[in-house]
This record gives C-alpha cells, structure tokens and sequence, in this order.
C-alpha cells in the first residue's frame, strides 16, 4: 500500500493511526500542502485524487479518498483488532463521534478554509486563529459533555481500546494545541489524548515522527 500524506493533516494523520494499529506496511508519499503553491494541487497528484485533498491511500488497482472511508475499508480487509464495536448501536455511536469531529470540526478549520480567510477575505492572523479555536472549542464543548457522561467511555473513547472515534479525536486535539486552545475546560479529551500518547501506534502516526516533518 501506498499512503499519500501531509504531515500535519490531521485525516492523514488519522489513517496513519489505523494502518499502525492494524500492524500493516505502506510507502509513504508526502504531499506538501504549502510548498510551492500546494502540491496537492499539481497534475500529478490530481492524477491520484481529482479533489486534491490528502490522504489517498493506493492498494493494488484501488485509489481510495476521504480518510473515514478509507478506515472503513482497511477494517472490512484487515478486521483485527477492530475500531468499531460488536453491535450495530455500539459501532453508530462510535461513527457517529468520529463524525461529530470530521464533519461539525474539521471543515471549518482545514487548511483550505484558513487560506481562504487570509488570503480572500484578508482577516488578519489574529483574527484567523480565533476563527480556528472558536469553532473547535465550540466542537469540544459538545464531545466533552458526550463523553464526560457516558458510561462506555473508558481509557479511550469507547473503553479501553482504540476505535475509530479515537482515530478522529486525537489529531483535533494536536491540531488544538497547535492554535493554543485552552484544553483544561476538556478533561476527559485531554484524559484520552494523553492516554493515546501512550499507545506506539498513536506516536508513530504523530505529525513530528512522519518524514517530511518540518
């Protein structure tokens, strides 16, 4: 398999956490977002994702898009140990927190939005990294309550192993510390990160560990 990555993306990031989790190898192409006006948007790349959005993941005479799908997939292939649950309610509330971060959050804080703001809209940093910890201070608020009230929240987000709701959790939560989101009103996610931290497979997938880390 063939991982096409940018470091700091964090639906990168997340299918970097699930292909070492599932213990399977893979080349790692890097797509630099920035350089040179945007890799992601060369015609070489747009030969592999049309979109021009990382990650893409080549398996075979597969090119597989969007980083939930692509997790998705792996777990139909590779199934053990699996990121989703044993029974159809417990694997919807699992998606249904891994969607709560990769369709209410993330969006409005990719890079593509932040550009646009600075370089369209012309906000001012300042203003564009409170853009950034708005919203996902206003995501967080939300999953903190979820999790700090249910009883199948464990070491991770659904008990004591990692699923997918984990593999979307932790890189908003790097992502967060890099805009300087103030964590303390988030204990049990900040519980969970730390926890996750602790897991080879976690700081393996972790932005600073990949190579083209800058």
């Amino acid at each position: 398999m063939k991982l096409y990555s940018y470091f700091r993306s964090s639906a990168s990031y997340r299918v970097r956490i699930a292909l070492n989790l599932k213990g399977l190898s893979y080349d790692y192409a890097a797509v630099h977002l920035l350089r040179g006006g945007g890799e992601q948007l060369t015609p070489e790349y747009r030969r592999v994702a049309p979109d021009g959005i990382v990650p893409a993941l080549v398996d075979g005479d597969l090119v597989l898009r969007q980083s939930l799908a692509i997790i998705e997939y792996l777990e139909e292939t590779h199934p053990h140990p699996p990121l989703l649950p044993g029974t159809p309610g417990e694997r919807a509330y699992v998606r249904a927190i891994a969607l709560q971060i990769a369709c209410e959050i993330h969006p409005l804080d990719n890079l593509r939005v932040l550009k646009y703001l600075k370089h369209e809209l012309g906000v001012t940093d300042e203003a564009k990294d409170a853009w950034y910890r708005h919203w996902v201070e206003n995501g967080f608020h939300v999953l903190e309550s979820m999790l700090a009230g249910d009883p199948r929240t464990g070491k991770f987000v659904y008990g004591d192993t990692p699923t997918m709701a984990d593999l979307a959790l932790i890189p908003q939560v790097f992502n967060a510390l890099r805009f300087q989101v103030d964590m303390q009103p988030y204990p049990t996610i900040q519980r969970i990160y730390d926890e996750a931290m602790r897991h080879d497979a976690f700081v393996r997938a972790a932005p600073e560990q990949q190579p083209d880390a800058q």
